[in-house]
């Protein structure tokens, strides 16, 4: 279909028009440029995006991050500039062949970059049909349409758009093997996560700094780490042209580079802006798959078991894997956007962990995102020596969640086989014990967190009281599975008492309790209760 575009130049310009809707910290409504965010960011003048979807956050944060520290390096600046006309001239800086701001423009010619879409010399002939929605051209696509709703944003601002291509060109994974995905993911059916450290409650401005400075100090690491060239690499690969089946070097972009991973370019028509994609049957940097998403991403853990990136499972940040996240016991190295260094020491902190869970066949399985607060000692054993003791109190509480939850599902097994082991209720067993799961995980944090701080043996009676708590939980979930027991008078009651005491014996057996904790408790109990009747009775 040829090209049709009201707009025969450059237009819809980040650099100079006020297309971009943010909330200052009064609430107020403000629409600005590119440079005038990034000046609002500085001053940490920035609430919140209100046409941003969830699923975008963390590659719109990180498109700002990575775009500020490449514009900072290129001009010898340590520091963020507090004025938009410094900011214009930067990113100006950094397109020389494009010095009339085409590939800053949502829409230029074709054989123009524009941002976020690389020139096409030989034109979209041929190429897809238009897409009118931004959500239609985000990356983001569901097991089902009633996940989230597509094409619904008929009536979309240029930073509708913005958000989409961001979130497509810098998260998107492959479909179908006729688009390729991105570098930064363990695989073409993986995800980029997002994890990190920032101010609990905090704007958008102070956790932007943080991370821009942290990925300022971490340039020469990333560079030596991962072959990137030191200097002169390409950063913003959306200004090469795209037209034949060829990739770029990884060994020759900028350790902080900015990717596109799909080839597609905006027009602007009567009705307003529509898009137009088509195949991309190479990736766009060569090794991507190879390195399975090894790139020196400031948000991204390394799991080094499988020497790949930290991948975001379908149940998403679950307290188990952000326990190891948090805890660092060996099977991650941590994403460098945890560094605790650049934060005031007295700031409440909280790690933030956002992703999409892939299904593998080129749809989602659902954005996830969680953020669990840093108490002050818990911080201390994260930034300090102490993170061993930290990492097996986590441990411990995790293998007596796991415990717990396997003795739930025995119970009800006998509750569901009338009392009697043997027959196959597991399924059903584990899905009346979900609600256990869930509620601990919940509250699991926080109940480490009430560990940590206690001092010395305190910590002991701390723990004892969340184990008889935690064994109360799972009673009462057991206790509420009764009425889908047996209907049987007498085999409900058979039913029901050989879970209770199933579940009971378990915890009270002496020889061979399932926490010897509870076990000495519970003796001590029977203890003072006989030596009390005693008492009574010589009386």
């Amino acid at each position: 279909m040829p090209s049709s575009g009201v707009e025969m130049g450059p237009s819809l310009s980040l650099l100079d028009e006020p297309l971009i809707c943010w909330r200052d910290t009064q609430a107020a409504v403000q629409h600005g440029s590119l440079p005038e965010l990034l000046a609002a960011l500085a001053a940490n003048g920035v609430r919140d995006f209100p046409r941003l979807r969830p699923h975008q956050r963390h590659p719109w944060h990180a498109f700002l991050v990575q775009l500020a520290a490449i514009a900072l390096h290129h001009a010898g600046q340590d520091e963020p500039w507090t004025s938009d006309a410094d900011w214009r001239a930067a990113l100006l800086a950094l397109t020389p062949d494009d010095a009339d701001g085409a590939a800053w423009c949502l829409v230029a010619p074709p054989d123009r970059p524009a941002l976020l879409q690389a020139p096409v010399p030989r034109g979209i002939d041929g190429w897809d049909a238009e897409v009118h929605s931004p959500d239609r051209l985000d990356m983001i696509g569901t097991s089902k349409n009633h996940d989230l709703k597509r094409t619904r944003a008929m009536r979309a601002a240029p930073d509708d758009w913005l958000f989409a291509l961001v979130s497509l060109q810098t998260q998107a994974g492959s479909n179908s093997g006729s688009y390729k995905g991105i570098s930064r993911m363990n695989s073409g059916a993986g995800s980029r996560p997002g994890i990190g450290v920032m101010q609990k409650n905090g704007a958008p401005g102070q956790r932007w700094k943080a991370d821009l400075n942290t990925l300022q100090k971490s340039r020469e690491a990333i560079a030596k780490n991962y072959d990137f060239p030191l200097e002169d690499g390409l950063a913003l690969l959306w200004l090469p042209a795209w037209d034949d089946p060829v990739s770029i070097g990884f060994r020759t972009l900028d350790p902080f580079y900015i990717e596109v991973c799909r080839r597609v370019r905006l027009e602007m028509r009567e009705t307003g802006i529509c898009a137009r994609t088509t195949k991309t049957p190479v990736s766009r940097i060569e090794e991507g798959e190879a390195r399975k998403g090894r790139t020196g991403d400031l948000w991204t853990p390394i799991d080094k078991e499988g020497e790949k990136i930290m991948a975001v499972p379908k149940q998403g940040f679950r307290y188990e894997l952000v326990t190891k996240l948090l805890t660092l016991d060996g099977q991650y190295e941590p994403a460098p956007a945890q560094t605790l260094g650049c934060h005031d020491g007295s700031t409440a902190l909280e790690l933030i962990c956002q992703g999409i869970a892939p299904d593998g066949m080129s749809r989602t399985l659902g954005y996830h995102e969680r953020r669990v607060p840093l108490s002050p000692k818990l911080r201390g054993y994260l930034a300090g020596d102490q993170r061993p003791l930290q990492a097996r109190i986590a441990k411990r509480r995790l293998e007596a969640t796991a415990a717990t939850r396997t003795l739930l599902e025995d119970a009800l097994i006998l509750l569901f086989a009338n009392g009697e082991f043997g027959k196959n209720k597991k399924e059903r067993a584990s899905r009346f014990a979900q609600p256990f799961e869930q509620q601990e995980d919940g509250r699991f944090f926080d109940d480490l967190a009430a560990h940590i701080e206690a001092e010395g043996e305190q910590q002991e009676t701390v723990y004892l009281h969340w184990l008889l708590g935690l064994t109360e939980r799972a009673q009462a979930v057991l206790e509420a599975a009764f009425d889908a027991g047996p209907r049987s008078a007498m085999q409900r009651y058979k039913a029901q008492a050989a879970a209770l005491s199933h579940f009971d014996r378990k915890l009270r057996n002496d020889k061979k309790p399932l926490f010897q904790e509870l076990a000495t408790h519970y003796a001590s109990q029977r203890s003072a209760r006989t030596l009390s009747t005693e008492g009574e009775a010589h009386a």
